[in-house]
Parts: C-alpha cells; structure tokens; sequence
C-alpha cells in the first residue's frame, strides 16, 4: 500500500493517507477508530520482548506491538504515517505540542558540550528554549542572519552539530534560501568525520508541507507545530519531527523517557479532519492572504508588508523557488507581517498595541488570539505579546519591529477582512514621519475615514 499510495497526487494523499494500516488490525472502517486505551493486552512474555526491543533496534518495525500508549499507539501510528507521506520524509514521530518537537530534535542530535547555529529570528519559544535551557544542559547557541547564507562557515565551530531555523520566520517572514544553506552544511560535513557532521533542521510549520516541503530541498529534520495548519481548528494540540529512517528509533526512545506524547484523540482529529482538509483551506486562504496584502501595502498607516508573495519583497525570489505546492504552483502561504508607522520605537508599539486592542474589542472577522493555521483570522502584537519579555533593543536586533503585526488568514471573506482592518487602523492613528527636510518631525493625523 505504501508504494500504491506514491501513485496518486499527493493533494489526494492528504485525504487517504496510507488508506490501510498495520497500525489497526480493524481494515473495513472508513474511518479509523479513536483508540480509548493507555495499556495494551499482551498474549504472552514472547510478545511483550518483541514490543520493547522495537527500541533497541533502527529500520523498518517488524512487529506492530502495543504495550502501553507512551511508547506507541495505534492512531498515533497512522497520522506519523500520513505526515511521512505527505511531507517526502522516511519516518514521523510525533509530541505533545511543537515545541515538544523541537526540544526532541535539540535532544536527540545534541549533547553536552556541543553547539547549534540558528537563526536570529524565531518563535519566542524555542529563543527561550535554546537560552534558557540548553545552556544548562551545557549546550550553546550562536544566532546569525542566515538570509545571507555565506554567515554561516564563520559561525560553525568543531563542536556545531545543527544548523536551525524556521522559513518563514516566525513572526517577521523572512525567507531563508534552503538549499543555499543546505550547500553550505554539504561542504563543511565534506571535511568533517560521519559523527560530526552537521545537521540541517528547519521548522516548516508557517507554511505546512502544502505549501513547502524542506526535505526536498536536501534539509536533514523538519518539525511541525501540529497545532497550526496541520490541525486547522484550533482544537488540538501536537508536533512532529519527520527526517531518516535512520533515526525513527532514537526519536521514539526519546518520546518513551521525555514523555511528551501525542494524545489519541488529538492524533485521530488531525489524521480525520486536518489533514484532509489541507489543501481546500489554503488554496483559499492563500488567495485572501493576497487580497489583503496588497490592501495594506497601499494603507497609509502602514510602514512595511512583508508577504511572501509580493513582487517587492526582498525574499521574493527565494519564496518563488522554494514555496510551491504539490502541483508545482507558486504557495506563498496565509501568513502576513506588517509594521505600523511611528516616529519613535515606543510610538510604533503603542499604535500596535492600539491596532490589536481595537480588534480585540470591535472586530468580527478577526480575533486576538496567539497561533496561527485556524480557519479564523487571527492577529497577534509580537513586541507587546509573544516577545513582550525581550526588551526593545534586542527585539531590534532580532528583526522584530515594535509596530509589527502578524495575521494569520483564516477562511472569511477578504471584504469582511479588510473592513475591519480598516477600523482598527484608523483607530491606532499612528504618528508618522511627514518630512524631514527642516529638521524636525512632521507629525500630521492620519485620515480615519473607513473604506468600504
């Protein structure tokens, strides 16, 4: 069945996934049961020893054995399978969450004494986790500007062992040219012994393997927050790690002894309604995404629109190349990152915090609400919300601006969207810099008038 399902498109295989599963001895249900149990019945000593050595050893599993659901489980089973296919990976192994997922991969590819490179932009999360964590597992962290992937040779040590980032960002969408990045790591590794090489990880979860596939690109380990497009409906909880078969074993050894695994029934949510509909929802999510990118960039309260499928944008080209769904068509995704004017950092973030309130309390098409992927718009302040605790200055240097907004299309009418987009900017009534030309700031009001 697995060579079968490799036949059909893979838009198709978003709904079927494998269609059959060893995981579940019940073939005939179209759809797959919810498995109810923590702990397993075993027929005897024989086969309880065949369960628990699935962890001593790599490849393919010869057995299907379920002891006890933190080790495996039969839906969790099925939706890693699933996630393998639609993503070009060998293996999935799924966690409690995203970050779940990414502490997994620092943990299964780092240990003490070594190093990773990452990107200087990033899910406030996994900055917290890489500075206030892994030092104390005596592990270091050095960020760059990977845009430009010459950064990198000078940033690996002897002692780096993973190259990380997201692309897009989180929340500021740049876009990092993969297999730039992935030539660089294929050229130091050339010089280096097999059990130092250097591995590529990328979290791929802004624009799902719909809209981008990094293991194509020569990436070594992508990670998703499940929770977001994967799931769709802001109802359930997950991430995966998808890479080599090589290591499916040590993942799942990890899962066994950390503990964060997938519940059941999120696991069966996101096989029977996520991932089927993946493709209907951002097919039209992404033409609002468009619509009202283009909208904002013409706003006069508006500094800056970075999406990745505006002409002008900077990364524009790497976006073209790299973001393209499974019929090859250019899928610059649902997510926006916009900056409000303002004459000084306080200005602009005090205009973003104004922006979000104003929703929050008037809008009915979009939602204050952190996450992202959900069929509903949702809008979040970076610099007062999710990166609140980095002060100014460093949120600078990571790229974050104080007037930033990022949005998340979600399914309703982009009429309705930029309605009430219209509203909260003119209620934000940011100041900006009129002229310059006599040397003192021009500060006039912006026009409140909402457009229809």
């Amino acid at each position: 069945m697995k060579d079968r399902a490799q036949q059909y498109h893979p838009a198709t295989r978003l709904i079927h996934g494998r269609m059959k599963s060893e995981a579940w001895e019940y073939g005939h249900p179209l759809v797959p049961p919810i498995s109810a149990s923590t702990t397993f019945r075993l027929d005897s000593s024989r086969r309880g020893a065949l369960g628990f050595q699935e962890y001593a050893r790599t490849g393919e599993p010869d057995h299907h054995i379920y002891i006890y659901d933190r080790l495996r489980e039969p839906n969790k089973e099925m939706l890693e399978e699933d996630l393998a296919l639609v993503a070009g990976g060998e293996m999935a192994v799924t966690f409690a969450s995203g970050m779940g997922a990414i502490s997994a991969a620092f943990g299964v590819l780092l240990k003490a004494g070594e190093h990773l490179v990452a990107h200087r932009a990033m899910y406030g999360c996994t900055h917290s986790l890489i500075h206030n964590w892994l030092p104390r597992l005596n592990i270091t962290a050095t960020e760059i500007d990977l845009t430009d992937p010459d950064t990198l040779p000078a940033a690996v040590r002897p002692e780096t062992r993973v190259v990380y980032f997201e692309t897009p960002t989180n929340p500021t969408l740049e876009i990092i040219d993969m297999a730039a990045v992935v030539e660089q790591v294929a050229a130091l590794n050339a010089r280096r012994a097999p059990e130092e090489r250097l591995y590529v990880v990328v979290d791929n979860t802004f624009a799902t393997p719909y809209c981008q596939r990094p293991l194509a690109h020569g990436v070594d380990f992508v990670v998703h927050s499940l929770t977001k497009g994967l799931s769709g409906f802001g109802t359930d909880m997950g991430g995966v790690v998808i890479g080599p078969q090589t290591h499916h074993d040590v993942f799942l050894l990890y899962r066994k002894d950390f503990g964060g695994v997938l519940s059941p029934r999120s696991a069966w949510s996101i096989m029977t309604y996520g991932l089927p509909s993946l493709a209907v929802r951002l097919q039209r999510a992404q033409e609002s995404a468009l619509d009202v990118a283009r909208y904002l960039a013409e706003h006069p309260a508006v500094a800056r629109v970075v999406y990745p499928g505006l002409e002008e944008g900077r990364h524009f080209a790497v976006a073209q190349r790299q973001m393209r769904d499974y019929q090859g068509r250019f899928a610059p995704g649902i997510m926006i990152y916009f900056e409000l004017q303002g004459a000084t950092p306080e200005a602009q973030q005090q205009a973003g915090a104004q922006f979000i309130n104003h929703l929050a309390e008037h809008a009915y098409t979009i939602t204050l609400a952190v996450s992202l992927g959900n069929v509903r718009t949702l809008v979040e302040h970076p610099s007062s919300m999710t990166h609140a605790p980095i002060p100014l200055d460093a949120q600078a240097e990571m790229g974050i601006h104080p007037g930033g907004l990022r949005l998340s299309i979600g399914l309703e009418d982009a009429a309705d969207l930029k309605r009430d987009l219209a509203a909260a900017l003119a209620e934000a009534e940011p100041a900006y810099v009129g002229s310059m030309e006599s040397g003192w700031w021009v500060l006039p009001q912006m026009n409140t008038a909402i457009a229809d």
